[in-house]
């Protein structure tokens, strides 16, 4: 899933094989049914392209990782004690975006214009491959579409892992 998050894009098994090749030897079949296995856990939606297929991921990054915490949060048998842990382990830097983001939700204060926080969540947001939130309705309650939709649940971020592939 990271190479398909990272493109962004539509992306061959061919494509998929050549970047991780620049780091690893791994054969074609691998990543063939790694793909695959994502497609029919609905991690990814495909398209017939000549005689192969184009894979292209369900939901953002950042909408998976909002899917993880939520559960996550829903989980806990006292919601308050572990949000609190939670913000106890965020860098000044995560708290900031954090503050932003519930500006956001918000909206703004008496005397304050939403582009401030917005452009700054925004930055916060970016993932470590360059992916920027593009529509911040769609992350905080907005209409939801199928890039922005919770992904299925899956074992981590890295759903290639259960099938012995890295994902990567």
């Amino acid at each position: 899933m990271t190479r398909v998050w990272k493109w962004n894009r539509p992306v061959t098994v061919r494509e998929v094989l050549e970047d991780l090749q620049r780091e690893r030897s791994i054969a074609y079949t691998t990543v063939m049914t790694v793909l695959d296995n994502l497609h029919q856990k609905g991690w990814v939606r495909r398209e017939a392209e000549g005689r192969a297929y184009r894979y292209e991921a369900v939901s953002t990054r950042a909408s998976y990782a909002a899917a993880l915490m939520n559960e996550a949060w829903s989980r806990s048998d006292n919601p308050a004690a572990a949000l609190v842990a939670f913000f106890g382990m965020m860098s000044e830097e995560q708290r900031q975006a954090l503050h932003d983001a519930v500006r956001i939700v918000q909206g703004p204060g008496p005397g304050e214009t939403a582009a401030a926080p917005v452009d700054t969540a925004r930055e916060a947001a970016a993932d470590t491959t360059g992916e920027a939130v593009a529509d911040t309705s769609a992350e905080t309650g907005g209409e939801s579409s199928d890039e922005t939709a919770a992904p299925p649940k899956g074992p981590d971020e890295n759903p290639a892992s259960a099938q012995g592939g890295t994902g990567r």
